[in-house]
């Protein structure tokens, strides 16, 4: 079956601007394709090229920005790019003209991107960059500051494919069990009356009417967001998540959550202290069986369709149906990895290990500039705290018998509450930036 869906020739948001840095070259996979997010040093935008040097293959990401010239240089021979992909400097021609004359030969392949709302996005088919200019991005209407939201975003890579994700994501139903405690209570389960409203090639809407009023979107192949309504003043909350397929098995979500009141909390409440308490524990809460869930229905597909692998009765399973349907009639129910060189198994290998499947530190920290930024000062005031006991324990340890009461008593007191906040920064909250088991049996 030919695909009537191009998955390359549409546009991806790889990354929240703020967590990108603009001193050095970002490494990013995005439909089995390495790519290197840079940032020219007298350019406002960012920069997505592919992750090879045209002289022997060497990964830019590996590069560095000149800071003379302010473009990329590949770190393995010195060869420098500018913004379009051009060979300008090559430290081993004996002539110039080795460089200019064989600029078309010597290029590297540039994306189209674009920056809006906050994201960077690339289109993923360096050769229809007019058709880029020519395509809308899939923009979330509620994130808009003259409609009054306010948002913040995330970004994490996942253990499991890029269907897996949307499927995930479109299914509503799931969230009083698999986040019970963090945004949902098992205890409230309840019917889920979805509506299919819309569904063709390029949208399917969904809506249903509860306490609260929904409407479910799914632009493919990444933009699926939710608008949630609820009391008579208009208040809303909203999900908009871009699900990306990185490689087989593996995928990243971006995701901006907004809202329409309350809009002081974002500049009170840090953001890495959201992702630590709450958007990587909801993500902790799936990520186990959906890693093996998907194997699981890959294993299943080699004998019997999804239909009868899965058992969707119910009205909440409904938006779940109509994507496997979309997925099935518009891409032959598989991603393009052949494409790319990518030969996908049938039955993709399970991973038992479940600091590899929930390792918070490789899937998020290191690609957020709020974590990776509050990791270390974490660490900083680790050691402060350390150095402080040790120099206050000492120096009451020395007073003479009349300073010792007056002074040493307070130096020892606040050593020991010193030890106390040290012992919870380094068992208590470092750990959320690296590894938190999620164990359903224990949520009580």
């Amino acid at each position: 079956m030919v695909s009537e869906f191009n998955f390359f020739q549409n546009w991806y948001p790889l990354s929240p601007i703020e967590d990108l840095n603009p001193e050095q070259p970002t490494p990013v996979m995005l439909l089995g394709i390495n790519l290197v997010i840079w940032k020219p040093k007298n350019s406002p935008t960012y920069q997505v090229f592919i992750d090879e040097c045209p002289h022997r293959l060497a990964p830019l990401s590996e590069g560095r920005v000149d800071e003379k010239t302010g473009d990329l240089m590949c770190s393995y021979h010195g060869w420098q790019f500018d913004q379009k992909g051009i060979c300008t400097t090559i430290p081993q021609a004996e002539k110039p003209e080795i460089v200019s004359k064989n600029k078309d030969n010597f290029c590297v392949v540039k994306f189209p991107t674009q920056e809006a709302n906050d994201l960077l996005w690339v289109w993923a088919d360096p050769n229809s960059s007019e058709q880029a200019a020519n395509t809308p991005l899939p923009l979330s209407p509620q994130i808009d500051v003259s409609k009054g939201f306010v948002w913040s975003s995330f970004v994490r890579d996942l253990e499991y494919d890029w269907q897996t994700l949307v499927e995930n994501v479109a299914d509503p139903s799931h969230v009083p069990f698999a986040h019970h405690g963090v945004q949902g209570n098992r205890e409230k389960g309840s019917p889920i009356p979805l509506k299919i409203i819309e569904s063709n090639l390029n949208l399917i809407e969904a809506k249903y009417k509860g306490f609260f009023n929904t409407k479910i979107t799914f632009e493919p192949p990444c933009r699926l967001e939710y608008e949630i309504e609820f009391g008579s003043d208009g208040k809303q909350v909203g999900l908009v998540t871009y699900c990306l397929p990185v490689s087989p098995g593996k995928s990243r979500i971006v995701a901006q959550f907004t809202r329409n009141f309350a809009k002081r909390l974002n500049k009170i409440i840090p953001r890495w202290w959201e992702h630590v308490k709450t958007r990587n524990l909801v993500l902790d809460g799936d990520m186990i069986f959906l890693h093996q869930q998907e194997r699981l229905l890959q294993q299943k597909q080699k004998t019997e369709s999804w239909k009868t692998a899965y058992k969707l009765p119910t009205e909440a399973d409904r938006l779940v149906i109509e994507f496997r349907k979309w997925f099935e009639q518009y891409s032959g129910g598989k991603l393009p990895w052949e494409q790319v060189g990518i030969s996908q198994p049938e039955v993709l290998p399970m991973t038992k290990n479940r600091h590899e499947i929930l390792d918070r530190y490789q899937q998020h920290t290191q690609h957020c500039s709020s974590c990776k930024g509050a990791l270390k000062a974490v660490k900083r005031w680790q050691l402060g705290l350390l150095i402080y006991f040790i120099v206050a324990i000492s120096t009451a340890a020395i007073l003479p018998d009349f300073w010792r009461f007056r002074v040493g008593l307070p130096l020892v007191l606040t050593a020991l509450t010193g030890l106390g906040i040290y012992a919870w920064l380094k068992y208590r909250l470092e750990p959320k930036f690296y590894f938190v088991d999620y164990v359903h049996a224990d949520k009580k």
